[in-house]
């Protein structure tokens, strides 16, 4: 188990996955600590002199004209967390609520956010101990922030609401009984603290993003594996045309298939058997590259979110004032997973492309959806249609949330971002994606094993074995969903990855 240490500034992707799925522990770092003091004393301050500061000593949104007293100031923090619990839906999972958690600790440890050191370490405890929130994964309009997931999450903190702890839902006072962790009163500007944020859309994006970049790797696994079923020609993969259009994508992609495919005996050059490929083949680095670039510019934006201030009022305690904006709004990241969605389900299109050339006869010149003894035996048919339900599915949730918006809280928050629904369609993209990449590994190695393995490429063979461990040949009909959660696995696990990288060398993105 590894120690992330927080300091506002450098927390990585990989960290968040260590947190989040590996459950490393967390700590805050000495300089944080420092700046989180300052800025709680500017808070303070502001309450001390009854300075009319947005949250602090006003109202929030419509009722920011409507001035607390100093008297009214921690019922004001305790009554915005728990009218503001309001979400809906089925609860996150618990590693998309450690990242929430995390990335909220991050967000305050920055020191422009006002809130207490106390209430940061009662945080950090809950991750080292998991105590896990129950929060509703709907009702987040993304802007101001994520205020009603957020405030689930709070509600444990205060003693209020539901949290999982040692694999048991209970009260959340309870939970945090259990775990040994102090509940805590919220004072001035800390309830705001807590909740006007983008950690939620930040969190779900942020796995999502994780599991994309390893998602392209099997993508270009799987089409691999396809050029080989089906004699796929090379040619069209040579560096020289993909150096005349040069998207760092697309050459990437080229580039990564001939090393998957070096020294196998099953490909083909143009004109042995045929003059080109069908698109799903010849146009994969075109198509898996524009959704690696597209990739690598929401992961930019990630690392950059994860690091960010996103409270409201942000505190400066060089100039002491506490300045009203807007970086709670989510739109950066509502644009940013809205496109993550259409990469993924791009990628998802052209695999059930390759996957349908692979069990229709006229297009693979092998045997009817890739078994002996057809009609007799489905083979893979129903594979085809799952599919092609799920790559349909993907189509409609790639529709972008970000172009949405309707107004709140009277009028005074009159555009949102919708970066949360945007954040959870992309993850279900995703889901379905990975499923369909699956079916696809496993009937490009069934094409294989009936076209005749004359020797596969150096990043091809070592991922075949290790689909052969878990799935045999199909000689005869039997439940194929068994076969293709094994082959989805191998993709969840990154066992396919490794294989490959062990004989081929890493598959750079």
């Amino acid at each position: 188990m590894n120690k992330v240490v927080i300091t506002g500034n450098t927390l990585t992707l990989e960290e968040v996955v260590g947190v989040c799925r590996k459950y490393d522990q967390v700590e805050l770092s000495e300089l944080a600590k420092e700046k989180v003091l300052k800025s709680r004393k500017i808070v303070d301050d502001f309450v001390d002199n009854e300075d009319v500061v947005y949250g602090i000593t006003t109202g929030f949104g419509k009722f920011s004209d409507v001035i607390i007293s100093k008297e009214e100031s921690k019922l004001l923090q305790k009554n915005l967390i728990i009218t503001h619990a309001v979400g809906a839906g089925k609860p996150f999972a618990t590693e998309i609520v450690r990242g929430i958690i995390l990335l909220r600790i991050n967000n305050l440890a920055k020191g422009y956010s006002g809130a207490k050191l106390e209430t940061i370490e009662t945080m950090i405890n809950m991750l080292n101990k998991k105590v896990h929130p129950i929060v509703p994964e709907k009702g987040s309009l993304g802007a101001s922030g994520d205020l009603a997931p957020l405030s689930h999450m709070v509600l444990p903190m205060i003693g209020l609401g539901e949290a999982e702890y040692d694999g048991e839902i209970m009260d959340g006072k309870e939970a945090m009984e259990k775990a040994g962790i102090p509940v805590i009163e919220l004072t001035s500007k800390e309830g705001l603290a807590l909740i006007n944020g983008t950690q939620v859309m930040t969190s779900v994006g942020a796995l999502a993003i994780y599991d994309a970049i390893n998602l392209v790797k099997a993508s270009d696994i799987a089409a691999a594996l396809s050029f080989e079923a089906q004699n796929g020609i090379v040619t069209a993969l040579d560096h020289k045309v993909h150096d005349v259009r040069p998207h760092k994508g697309q050459i990437d992609s080229a580039k990564i298939l001939l090393q998957l495919l070096a020294d196998s005996h099953m490909t083909t050059k143009q004109g042995d058997i045929r003059v080109q490929d069908a698109y799903s083949l010849r146009c994969t680095p075109q198509v898996h590259g524009a959704s690696k670039d597209a990739i690598n510019y929401v992961k930019e934006k990630v690392e950059i979110e994860i690091n960010s201030v996103t409270d409201n009022p942000i505190i400066f305690p060089e100039t002491l004032e506490g300045i009203s904006g807007g970086n709670f709004h989510g739109q950066p990241m509502a644009l940013s997973f809205d496109f993550l969605a259409i990469a993924l389900a791009e990628l998802a299109n052209i695999s059930e492309r390759r996957l349908e050339r692979l069990v229709n006869p006229a297009l693979s010149g092998l045997p009817a959806f890739l078994v002996e003894h057809g009609g007799l035996n489905s083979g893979f048919m129903i594979v085809q249609y799952s599919a092609a339900a799920l790559v349909s599915e993907n189509k409609v949730l790639a529709h972008p949330a970000s172009v949405d918006s309707i107004p709140s809280s009277a009028n005074q928050e009159d555009h949102v971002s919708m970066g949360t629904i945007a954040s959870r369609k992309a993850r279900e993209i995703l889901e379905n994606a990975r499923r369909v990449i699956a079916m696809e590994i496993m009937c490009a190695c069934q094409g294989i094993d009936l076209r005749g393995n004359k020797g596969l490429g150096k990043g091809t063979a070592p991922v075949y074995e290790a689909v052969r461990k878990v799935v045999p040949m199909l000689t005869e009909d039997r439940p194929l969903y068994e076969d293709i959660n094994r082959c989805e696995e191998l993709i969840i696990n990154e066992t396919i990855i490794k294989a490959c990288e062990e004989d081929a060398g890493k598959i750079e993105f």
